[in-house]
């Protein structure tokens, strides 16, 4: 049993994924000592809702001084939002992207590591129970040599020409959005499935709703705003061992919430996971075909931890997010814990992104190994 004391978690960052990584915190023991919103008002009307203290800016970090900060501020705060929970003496939880450019990015892994802070990225669908199950099968050799990688990952939440975010606005998300965003998740999930890893990349990218709506303005008013980041993007890959993949993501395909598909074919077996529908996989063969159910009693070690439920009583993201978290939390106390997503992890995403950005702006296949 776990006697450490309960770290003090400030969170930096209110909407929707703040509002999952404080659930996640407080559930993995974590005590909130303070949150911040995009403005002090806003800060204080955060604290109050959730029980804890306004943090009004980034200067009351030091005296807050928080064991782990989670940032799930708007991209292009991420920098600066590290860089003062670090100063704080903080451990990290930063979501991605680490930042909008790799140079930064790669800055702040060298920050973290030079002030010895635990630093973590929430590539949460490595936390499906059946997702370690294929990847301790693949460990084992059970796919043969990987012949090809593809997948997409697709969402509606942007279909409507009414519907806008902050992160269409590149100067606030960054030059991406749709694969910065998800495609970044597939290509993490698929590199830590798979062992292989992005070599290249030809990226194409197409924008189907030219126009948002923007901020509003000292009149009330909403007028719209041209749209600069993707909806929708294909990729092709090579992985540095010359295996081809492709994968296609988009933020404007009707009916599809969050569905992120793979399929990796192996010269035994393949190998379709479903985020939407998690709770089993369908492994291929030219013989009879199988079904795998989560199930805590049965698989791989690494199944059978993260299946916080008994088999067939549905888990999905929420209990991802939640075994990320305590998982962040094991590594402050010094523990290890297999298959957690570090800076370094959020680095080599930057990079993808920055390659598949190049490319797109190209037409050209880009080399990662360009991207340093």
């Amino acid at each position: 049993m776990n006697h450490s004391p309960a770290p003090r978690v400030a969170i930096l960052g209110t909407g929707m994924i703040g509002a999952v990584h404080r659930r996640a915190a407080l559930l993995a023991g974590g005590q909130l000592a303070g949150v911040m919103a995009s403005t002090p008002e806003r800060s204080v009307e955060a604290a109050a809702a959730w029980g804890t203290e306004p943090i009004r800016s980034l200067a009351d970090l030091e005296q807050l001084r928080p064991d782990v900060v989670h940032v799930c501020s708007p991209n292009g705060l991420h920098v600066e939002h590290v860089e003062a929970a670090i100063a704080a003496g903080a451990h990290v939880i930063c979501e991605k992207p680490l930042s909008v450019d790799s140079d930064q990015a790669e800055r702040l892994v060298k920050l973290a590591a030079g002030a010895g802070r635990t630093a973590t990225v929430p590539f949460v669908y490595r936390f499906h129970p059946l997702v370690r199950e294929i990847r301790s099968r693949a460990a084992a050799g059970e796919f043969g040599t990987w012949q090809l990688l593809h997948g997409s990952y697709l969402q509606d939440w942007l279909l409507s020409p009414e519907s806008t975010s902050w992160r269409v606005d590149s100067k606030a998300g960054g030059p991406s959005r749709t694969f910065a965003d998800i495609g970044s998740h597939w290509c993490d999930l698929m590199e830590f499935v798979t062992g292989e890893r992005i070599a290249s990349v030809f990226a194409e990218m197409t924008i189907s709703v030219p126009e948002r709506p923007g901020p509003r303005g000292s009149d009330g008013m909403t007028q719209l705003t041209k749209v600069d980041t993707e909806d929708a993007a294909s990729v092709i890959f090579r992985t540095a061992s010359g295996v081809l993949g492709t994968v296609t993501v988009s933020q404007v395909s009707a009916g599809r919430k969050n569905r992120l598909w793979f399929e990796f074919d192996g010269a035994l077996k393949s190998a379709v996971f479903d985020q939407e529908n998690p709770e089993t996989v369908w492994l291929g063969s030219q013989g009879p075909a199988e079904v795998v159910h989560r199930d805590p009693s049965l698989g791989s070690t690494e199944q059978r931890r993260l299946s916080s439920l008994p088999a067939g009583h549905a888990q999905g993201y929420a209990q991802c997010f939640e075994n990320f978290v305590e998982d962040t939390y094991a590594a402050v106390r010094g523990e290890t814990r297999d298959g957690l997503p570090t800076f370094a992890d959020g680095l080599h995403s930057a990079r993808i992104v920055d390659a598949v950005v190049s490319s797109a702006r190209s037409g050209q296949w880009v080399h990662l190994d360009q991207q340093r």
